[in-house]
């Protein structure tokens, strides 16, 4: 709305000798216009066509109550702001205070000095305007909240994409060394305080470079993809993963599992890549791809370090290696 015609006053009466009236109050006043409604069943949608800033209300119309359509005013979502000055040739208090119980902003006595009338209708309309404003601002900084809540959604939801990649290993697709030399320090530590039994089990795919030679680097790697998320499907618990720990070689962590439990799950991810039945014609443990498992389990104290069950799950592994691989060693401190 322009600075010049920025009080918009819409008069709604349904004696023309009021609208010459008002017309008259309000000429040569800078930065009014008057719209004029004659007809009290036309003042809402007139209403919303010229956009206010504000209404004289007459009260006593012969086709409307000047009361009952202030009443739709205050229901109307465009119009319910907009301030409603009640226009009335009666002093009565009663009808006044039923016009403020309606939501009248202000209540004058046909005719009203011109002075006062221009006063008062500039004071409204600043006040409309700078509500408006507000309103408007408060809607625009809730949008912006609303976008910068959901830009730091996508930034958490990316920067935690960012981490899980960082964390897996390209090939495989499971746990990165990087991931298992931070998240087995961390399981040691609970499971000290907790004096909770901790296993781990090192694997190594037999002959694998064998295989490599036989059916190439592709075929390799492709072997390796399909080992490790076998591995990866064997484990039950959300605690237990798996890593590639270099190589051909892949660990596993199993928190709060003693010796036995650890060798079952050994034996089920031994049989379950047994299981795939990938030919391996340059393996001397079985016609099939197979692997070796070294088990390392104890119960933490101040004493030990994680790399004491690092290294007795790798002195099984090398036993089962030696023993003719394709087998499950287990090794405590």
């Amino acid at each position: 709305m322009s600075e010049a015609h920025e009080c918009v006053v819409l008069l709604v009466d349904d004696q023309p000798v009021i609208h010459h009236a008002v017309e008259k109050l309000l000429k040569g006043s800078r930065g009014i216009t008057l719209h004029s409604c004659l007809h009290g069943t036309e003042a809402v949608s007139t209403a919303e066509a010229v956009k206010p800033t504000v209404i004289l209300q007459d009260i006593i119309m012969n086709d409307a109550d000047g009361l009952e359509l202030l009443h739709t005013y205050k229901q109307h979502a465009q119009l319910a702001d907009v301030p409603t000055v009640m226009l009335s040739g009666s002093e009565d208090p009663e009808t006044k205070a039923a016009s403020f119980e309606r939501g009248a902003t202000d209540y004058l006595v046909k005719m009203p000095h011109a002075v006062e009338l221009v006063a008062r209708l500039r004071h409204y309309t600043k006040s409309y305007l700078d509500h408006v404003r507000r309103e408007e601002a408060m809607k625009a900084l809730e949008t912006l909240n609303a976008e910068l809540a959901q830009k730091q959604q996508e930034l958490e939801q990316a920067y935690a994409e960012l981490e899980r990649l960082s964390s897996l290993d390209g090939l495989t697709d499971v746990y990165n060394r990087r991931y298992f030399d931070h998240a087995f320090e961390k399981e040691w530590s609970r499971a000290m305080r907790e004096t909770e039994p901790f296993s781990l089990l090192m694997i190594d795919i037999d002959f694998f470079k064998r295989y490599n030679d036989s059916y190439g680097h592709q075929a390799g790697d492709e072997c390796l993809k399909l080992v490790a998320q076998t591995l990866k499907n064997g484990l039950q618990r959300p605690t237990d993963f798996v890593a590639r720990y270099g190589g051909e070689e892949f660990v596993v962590v199993l928190p709060g599992t003693h010796a036995r439990g650890a060798l079952r799950v050994a034996e089920s991810l031994r049989k379950a890549v047994w299981a795939l039945k990938l030919p391996h014609e340059g393996s001397e443990a079985d016609e099939h791809v197979t692997i070796s498992v070294g088990v390392g389990t104890a119960v933490p104290m101040v004493k030990h370090q994680p790399e004491d069950l690092l290294r007795i799950a790798d002195e099984a592994l090398y036993t089962a290696k030696e023993a003719g691989r394709n087998r499950v060693i287990c090794n405590g401190i």
